[in-house]
C-alpha cells in the first residue's frame, strides 16, 4: 500500500530526529567515555550507574521525568520559558528524549573504542612534551573514532525506533510529533490500520537495515585502514 502524506512527514521526522539526537550527543558521548577511560576519581562508579540507568529504567519512566524536569513546573522548563522557547509537544522534546534513552549505547561503543587504544602511544605523546589536549585530539580522537562511528549508527538507530519516552514528554501529534512508532500505533490500534501499518514497519525495517549495512561497511574500512 503507498505510503500517504503524513507517513511521509512522519518519516521525514523520525530521521530529522534522530540525526539532531546523535548530532548533540556525539560531544557528550565523547568527552563521557573519556572521563571513564582516562580519569580516576571518587564517585566513579556513580558517575557510570547514571551513564547506564537508561539501558535499565523502561523509557516510558523516563519520559516521564523528562516530563517533570521539563513541565510547566519543572526547573528546566522554567529556564526555557524564560527565553521563550517551546518545548514540551515539540520535535524538539522528541529529541531530548531520544538522546536520553540512546546515549548510553553511544557512550559504551566510544568507550569500547578509548580502552583499545594502546596505552604505550599515550604514554609516548606525552614523553614528547604533549599537553593532556594535545594528546586528546591527536592520539584519542583519530583511535577512537571507530567507536564513534559505531556508537552514532547504534543511537540513530535506536533513536528511530523510540517510542516511551517519546510519547510521554512529546506526545503524538500527527505533523508535529508523530515519529515511525507513533505512527504504527496509531494505526495498530485502528481495525482498518494494518496494511498501513505494515507499510511502515517495512519502511522501519528497511531504514534499520540500511543503517547497520554502512555501520558494517565504515566498520571494516577503518579498520583496514588501521591494518593497513
Amino acid at each position: 500500500m503507498p505510503l500517504i502524506p503524513e507517513d511521509i512527514t512522519a518519516i521525514l521526522l523520525s530521521m530529522k530526529i534522530a540525526v539532531t539526537a546523535t548530532a548533540i550527543s556525539v560531544p557528550f558521548g565523547f568527552t563521557t567515555a573519556w572521563i571513564m577511560v582516562f580519569r580516576h576519581f571518587r564517585g566513579k562508579v556513580v558517575l557510570e550507574v547514571l551513564v547506564n540507568l537508561p539501558l535499565t529504567l523502561p523509557p516510558v519512566v523516563i519520559g516521564y521525568f523528562l516530563l517533570l524536569f521539563f513541565g510547566r513546573n519543572g526547573w528546566g522548563g522554567a529556564v526555557l520559558k524564560s527565553v521563550g522557547i517551546d518545548f514540551i509537544f515539540t520535535w524538539k522534546a522528541a529529541v531530548v528524549a531520544s538522546a536520553t534513552v540512546g546515549f548510553p549505547l553511544l557512550v559504551r561503543s566510544i568507550r569500547l573504542g578509548m580502552e583499545s587504544i594502546d596505552r604505550q602511544l599515550l604514554q609516548a605523546s606525552r614523553s614528547l612534551g604533549a599537553t593532556w589536549y594535545d594528546t586528546l585530539f591527536t592520539v584519542v580522537l583519530p583511535l577512537s573514532f571507530r567507536g564513534i562511528i559505531a556508537g552514532s549508527s547504534l543511537m540513530f538507530a535506536r533513536s528511530l525506533g523510540e517510542f516511551g519516552a517519546t510519547i510521554i514528554v512529546a506526545g503524538n501529534i500527527p505533523g508535529l510529533t508523530q515519529t515511525i512508532p507513533l505512527a504504527i500505533y496509531d494505526y495498530a490500534s485502528s481495525p482498518t490500520g494494518k496494511a498501513m501499518a505494515l507499510s511502515l514497519c517495512g519502511v522501519s525495517v528497511a531504514l534499520s537495515v540500511v543503517i547497520l549495512l554502512l555501520h558494517e561497511v565504515l566498520s571494516k574500512q577503518l579498520e583496514t585502514k588501521r591494518d593497513s
